[in-house]
């Protein structure tokens, strides 16, 4: 008897073989065959041996493999199969990691779906998803070839099991991540009735907006509208303009918000320029399970500031407007649409806003592909309005706006963002995300500023799970921006860049974290390079609750168009350019430990930090005297402000918070506090250990103190807002100047020895549930009608009032 096998290179076979179920018939059928005739050619192959066929020690080493082999497939293949979903909400989780016990498996894609080959009878099938409890059981495939099992994940309840996505660019519970983070969730946004973000994002411990300018830490002062060493984003996307790299808030989308993640420390490793200081990631929503309609209306009052002479209205001036959003799932597609109407009298003369603002956010999950996915998001505001610059006095002119200072701006704003995903069914995720960002100016009575400028970003990502100890993440991105402006000229820049993370679980309860990016920048004709930044960082776990970690962190920032080249004078105050201009690196490290806290169904998280950041070459506005080449006398035209490279600065402090959410006392309690001391040091002025005014950084806060509590009894919501600041240690010199400070803000010096003595701000909040889809409210801000100042020449609103209705259907 003959065997002969025949190996062909193509075959007619009667499958598809791109599916993988036709790929495991054809493997069922193929070991049966061979199961079925082994009996056969067990007992026939001695003889063919015997007959000189094959030498003896050859076709011993057969049957021994042919045995082993068929040994190893008496178990035949099973395909388990099915759909990974929320418990509750019924939406489809991506991603989630199913696995056959503690061996690496497959994850779900865009649609929740997912397929595990294995084999055996008795099962054991272990499903995780971040923010979720591990879900397992134990499959009986019996004599089934298939089993179906769709699994409902429970979300995990402690505030330590929160979902991030920002800290390394995939998703993880918040005990896990190797930086500070806090999370702003929607809720607390519409209970204050936020008209703007800042609004909220101020309220965060450690975070300071001195007009408008963000800072973390004391990382930032105030750079006169100009740069920003915190990144913003919207949906994983830089928001900040092309041609001054500064932040608009009243364009940022309240109205469809799903949670806003905060990172404290140098993070240019993932997120390039602009993110040494820190990153706040602004995560808008998608549909649930069943569409949602929402709309807010609300109308405010300015009440009387406390110094009578500082009224100028004949009656209250007040703001009102109303914001709306809808989310419905149709089919494969994810839609998403909103809109903001607002209109502001302002309680400051010659200070006035109206705008308009919709946006829209569509979703496609491939019917055809599994794991792709595809959509826009689209967002677009109309707005009028004219800003507080310079006060007329620091008396009955306090509120009352210099006529100097006085520019009426009408401008238009909108971003068109086209992506792709696609979830591969080994862990493998691609992205490819794209922003178009559009900004015009007009002045109407001072044509010399009008500008516009055209941002255009991409980024290419690369996210791979290897099992369940190792994450990886890398990319490239690139920025082009162009601008248009009499202001500062005509500029256009570019930038790219490669970047690479990868987070290892070495042995349990133990993440390490390796980071690096490389960046090139261009403006113009001027080529710079970042150098290549680094970041590392560990989390460990050496109890059940409590959660230890370190990062360090290297950052940079590329100087803006604005403040190399804005050539304007404001009253009698003049900027002056600085084409020779360098960008700005430091560092960031931290050390620090998050202790759960569990008081019955209340549970939270206490949080200590201890960091220390570094700049060199860092960018501050300096008061001086720049007098062309050409002038040998320099007169009043030549004096005023310039960004410069002023040297290094060192900021180290320390950072405690309570958060937590559940029960306490029967009632529902939610909790958010924190405080914040901060030395920052200029290191270019005085000696290492001098504790001097002047050595400290300007327009800093040694002390903050901000909370937040919220009480649910029955259909009532209770919430009760403090913020703390000491005192400002130092400012520019030249407002204190009896001379050139009288001129610039009159009244500023001695306003300014009186009033700089730290202040509290406190609010208040009511709302109660009219029916089960309508909530009225009220909001009084500003409890006390304290009279506080941010930048020079600034005061704050006084108290005010906001009425607000709610539904939600």
């Amino acid at each position: 008897m003959q065997y002969i096998i025949i190996f062909k290179k193509k075959a007619n076979l009667p499958y598809d073989l791109k599916s993988q179920a036709a790929k495991n018939e054809v493997f069922r059928s193929v070991f049966r065959s061979i199961l079925v005739n082994w009996t056969e050619f067990s007992c026939s192959f001695p003889k063919f041996v015997a007959d000189g066929g094959l030498p003896m020690k050859r076709s011993i080493l057969i049957i021994l493999l042919l045995t082993i082999f068929s040994a190893s497939y008496s178990q035949e293949p099973l395909v388990i199969k099915g759909m990974i979903t929320d418990s509750v909400s019924g939406e489809p989780l991506i991603g989630a990691s199913i696995s056959v016990g503690e061996k690496s498996g497959t994850i779900s894609d865009t649609g929740g779906h997912y397929i595990l080959v294995t084999a055996g009878k008795v099962i054991s099938v272990i499903c995780r998803y971040v923010g979720y409890q591990p879900f397992r059981q134990t499959v009986y495939a019996g004599s089934r070839d298939t089993v179906i099992l769709n699994v409902k994940m429970v979300r995990s309840v402690t505030v330590l099991d929160e979902i991030v996505v920002s800290a390394s660019r995939y998703e993880q519970k918040l005990s896990e991540v190797m930086v500070s983070l806090d999370i702003i969730k929607p809720e607390r946004i519409s209970h204050n009735s936020i008209t703007s973000l800042d609004q909220i994002i101020l309220q965060t411990p450690g975070v300071e907006i001195l007009d408008g300018q963000p800072g973390i830490r004391g990382g930032a002062g105030y750079s006169y509208g100009a740069g920003s060493r915190v990144l913003v984003l919207m949906d994983d996307l830089p928001i900040l303009t092309g041609d001054a790299g500064d932040v608009k808030w009243d364009y940022l989308p309240v109205e469809n918000i799903a949670q806003i993640e905060i990172i404290k420390g140098a993070s240019s490793v993932l997120y390039g320029s602009s993110a040494l200081n820190g990153v706040f990631n602004i995560r808008t929503a998608y549909p649930a399970s069943e569409p949602e309609t929402y709309l807010n209306t609300f109308l405010g009052i300015y009440l009387d500031p406390g110094r009578g002479e500082m009224v100028w209205w004949d009656k209250q001036p007040v703001w009102a407007g109303a914001q709306f959003s809808h989310a419905r799932k149709i089919g494969q597609l994810d839609l998403v649409a909103g809109g903001n109407l607002f209109k502001d009298q302002g309680y400051r003369e010659n200070e006035n806003q109206q705008r308009g603002r919709l946006n829209l956010k569509l979703n496609y999950r491939s019917r055809k592909i599994k794991g792709l996915s595809y959509g826009v998001n689209m967002n677009s505001m109309l707005v009028e309005k004219i800003d507080f610059l310079m006060w007329q006095d620091a008396d009955s002119g306090a509120l009352r706006q210099n006529p100097q200072a006085i520019s009426a701006l009408n401008g238009g704003r909108a971003n068109v963002d086209p992506y792709v995903m696609y979830h591969g069914n080994q862990g493998a995720r691609h992205s490819l995300k794209t922003r178009f960002f559009h900004i015009k100016n007009n002045f109407p009575e001072a044509t010399d500023k009008n500008n516009r400028s055209n941002l255009m970003f991409g980024e290419y990502q690369y996210y791979m799970k290897f099992g369940e100890r190792f994450d990886f993440t890398g990319g490239l991105s690139a920025t082009w921006s162009g601008t248009v402006a009499e202001l500062y000229g005509n500029h256009s820049s570019f930038n790219n860049a490669i970047f690479a993370q990868g987070d290892a679980k070495p042995v349990k309860k133990l993440n390490l974290a390796f980071g690096v990016r490389f960046e090139r920048y261009k403006l113009d004709r001027q080529v710079e390079y970042s150098n290549p930044v680094l970041r590392a960082g560990l989390n460990s776990q050496p109890f059940k609750y409590t959660y230890l970690r370190a990062s360090f962190g290297q950052g940079y920032r590329f100087p803006s168009v604005a403040e190399k080249y804005t050539a304007t004078s404001v009253g009698a105050m003049n900027i002056f350019p600085n084409p020779d201009l360098q960008s700005e690196r430091g560092w960031s490290a931290e050390l620090g430990v998050k202790q759960g806290v569990r008081l019955g169904e209340w549970n939270g998280y206490i949080d200590l930090a201890a960091f220390w950041t570094q700049y060199h070459d860092m960018i501050e506005f300096n008061f001086g005297v720049y007098k062309p080449d050409t002038v040998d006398f320099p007169t009043l035209e030549h004096v005023g402000f310039k960004a410069l490279n002023v040297g290094n600065a060192r900021i180290t402090g320390f950072e405690t918070t309570l958060a937590g959410a559940g029960k306490l006392f029967i009632l529902p309690v939610t909790i958010m506090a924190g405080y914040t001391y901060i030395n920052p040091v200029d290191l270019n002025v005085g000696e290492a250990g001098d504790t001097t005014e002047n050595q400290y950084l300007k327009y800093r806060y040694k002390h903050s103190v901000k909370g937040d509590l919220e009480i649910s009894p029955g259909r009532f919501t209770l919430g009760y807002t403090i913020i703390y600041n000491s005192r400002m240690e130092n400012i520019d010199e030249v407002f204190l100047s009896p001379l050139i400070g009288e001129l610039i803000l009159p009244g500023f010096p001695d306003y300014w020895a009186q009033h700089n003595n730290g202040h509290t701000l406190m609010n208040a909040r009511i709302l109660y549930d009219v029916t089960a889809f309508m909530n009225a409210g009220l909001v009084l801000q500003n409890l006390t009608n304290k009279e506080y100042m941010g930048r020079p020449g600034d005061i704050r609103p006084p108290r005010n009032i906001t009425f607000q209705l709610t539904f939600r259907f």
